[in-house]
């Protein structure tokens, strides 16, 4: 199954849009840094866009059978910002997170 490269973004940013809104009010903030993205893609003519060109992820069954179309690697990097600038934040639990109490096995 192809992908769309721009579907394949905006699947990354609602998932970060949805693990902000879960952890809102909760006690423990992350902040979003920049988000790596690297996909293999395949760009083809797109009749339907009036001549113009798509650029299509490939799924690892397309891969495979991509020895006839010329596919290149391209990556990028993407700093998530809401819609007033500020950076991105992604709360968690601190009740649910982490290794526990370490004072017994730490600095050994």
């Amino acid at each position: 199954m192809d992908i769309e490269l721009a579907a394949a973004v905006a699947a990354v940013r609602d998932e970060l849009l949805k693990a902000a809104e879960e952890g809102a009010g909760k006690d423990l903030v992350f902040e979003v840094g920049s988000v790596e993205m690297e996909f293999e893609i395949e760009v083809r003519a797109d009749a339907k866009a009036g001549g113009g060109l798509k650029v299509w992820v490939l799924s690892a069954q397309a891969e495979a059978g991509a020895s006839r179309t010329r596919t290149q690697r391209v990556s990028f990097k993407l700093t998530p910002k809401n819609a007033d600038g500020t950076g991105l934040e992604v709360a968690g639990d601190h009740d649910r997170t982490g290794p526990g109490d370490l004072s017994g096995r730490v600095g050994r």
